[in-house]
């Protein structure tokens, strides 16, 4: 069955289900409340609550992006090298996932504050090395190198130029236009309250002036839902994701410089999460004055993907809360939520209850009926995910939206209205209802057909 995606009516996927609510009217009462043993509100248990060491915490489920737990989750604040995270999927997506490139090393790089690999101006690295220089000791020289290579080429004075030719005016340069891909990208995956400065994650503020002549000073900064946001965004859904996993879960890497080639470096993973809990997937590290200590993480178990942000966990000497606190999150997890299918026979809307939709000034048989068109539900194309981590008593929300009538002609395969599902007041996955048939408008030619049947009985 080919489907008219170019006659989709309302907008039905690009618009809010509050907005739906005005043009689509329930199927029927009797439909609407098809799943009425389900979509009641939630009336377990009181939600747990956890002693984290943590200023702001969230565990969310990687999949769908729902917060499963959550402590001052949306307050803004430093992030320290947990930055690297979007440092290195930047780098990954820009370069295409080829690493076998060579960065010369700038004197600005060079400069930068341990913890560092301490490369020189005028050395040349493969770019794979510096990234796992950046993810697993976490060197902020590697940061900036890295952050030069990619930028350099967004500036028309700078591109096809070496870094370790640049004044530390245009190693800034190529810096800045690196920081604007990494807020590119952040405001691609929804994190409007996320702002990067530097790529190595060290403390930092700019003033930007704004068109009404206003200006605003900026913080590098975040909150605890959208760093998991992007941490879910690198370990499920970048095209590079499988490079991304695999430098993050590397334990040693050793690597030599390629000019002058007499340097040697061996780097070790410090995400000792990794051997914490039976499942665990990735993570990143952070630490600054301001920012304290800071971890994103990941952990499957059963197909389940849960991630865990923490910001301001501690400040020396409790560098260790930040592991106790990620176990504790995880556990609650793990203990608390199973994944819960959309397309289950017990969730999924049947189809079966679909009414047949009036079709105004439609073609029919019988001069004097009501034209209709069958619907269906179209399984394999929606927006959203599969399903979502839920407590034992949650209840997943299906509600069917459909016009009262459309008016012909109606072209088969056309949208005509939609299932949501949603948990929690918030929508995860909206399905297409489409006519299975054509209704052609009435003509004059149908008119004559209809009397002269009538009238040649």
């Amino acid at each position: 069955m080919k489907i008219m995606w170019k006659t989709v009516l309302c907008g039905f996927f690009c618009c809010p289900v509050v907005y739906l609510t005005t043009w689509f009217a329930p199927v029927s009462t009797q439909a609407a409340d098809v799943h009425a043993d389900f979509s009641r509100q939630y009336d377990g248990e009181t939600e747990q609550h956890l002693q984290l060491y943590a200023s702001s915490a969230v565990l969310m489920d990687g999949v769908s992006g729902r917060i499963l737990y959550g402590k001052n989750e949306n307050q803004v604040m430093p992030m320290a090298s947990t930055t690297k995270v979007m440092t290195a999927i930047v780098i990954l997506e820009e370069l295409k996932g080829n690493l076998e490139g060579e960065v010369a090393v700038s004197n600005y790089a060079a400069s930068m504050p341990k913890v560092k690999l301490y490369i020189k101006k005028g050395e040349k690295y493969k770019a794979r090395d510096l990234m796992y220089s950046l993810m697993l000791e976490s060197h902020n020289d590697s940061a900036v190198a890295l952050a030069e290579h990619v930028g350099k080429e967004y500036i028309p004075e700078l591109k096809g130029r070496e870094a370790s030719e640049f004044t530390t005016e245009e190693s800034k340069m190529a810096v800045e236009a690196f920081a604007r891909l990494m807020n590119r990208k952040a405001a691609w995956l929804g994190c409007d309250h996320t702002y990067f400065i530097t790529p190595n994650g060290l403390d930092a503020q700019e003033d930007l002036s704004l068109l009404s002549g206003k200006t605003i000073t900026q913080t590098h900064s975040t909150t605890a839902v959208e760093l998991a946001r992007i941490f879910s965004y690198c370990i499920l859904r970048s095209p590079y994701r499988e490079e991304f996993l695999k430098i993050t879960r590397t334990e040693r890497y050793t690597f030599s410089s390629l000019h002058p080639g007499n340097r040697n470096f061996s780097c070790t993973n410090h995400n000792t999460f990794l051997h914490m809990m039976p499942g665990a997937l990735s993570g990143k590290t952070g630490f600054t004055n301001q920012a304290g200590y800071c971890y994103v993480g990941a952990l499957e178990s059963e197909g389940r993907t849960f991630v865990v942000a923490l910001l301001a966990c501690g400040w020396p000497s409790h560098k260790n809360y930040k592991w106790s606190d990620t176990k504790q999150l995880m556990k609650y997890g793990l203990e608390t939520y199973t994944y819960r299918d959309f397309s289950d026979e017990k969730t999924a809307y049947p189809e079966g209850r679909l009414p047949l939709l009036e079709v105004e000034g439609g073609e029919r048989k019988v001069l004097g009926e009501v034209a209709t068109v069958p619907l269906a539900i179209h399984r394999e194309a929606y927006e959203g995910v599969p399903g979502i981590l839920m407590k034992e008593k949650e209840s997943v929300r299906v509600q069917c939206y459909l016009p009262r009538q459309i008016k012909a002609p109606v072209l088969e395969g056309t949208i005509v209205g939609g299932v949501v599902y949603s948990v929690d007041g918030n929508t995860y996955k909206k399905e297409y209802i489409y006519a299975t048939k054509s209704i052609e408008k009435i003509s004059f030619r149908w008119c004559i057909r209809q009397v002269w049947e009538r009238y040649a009985r």
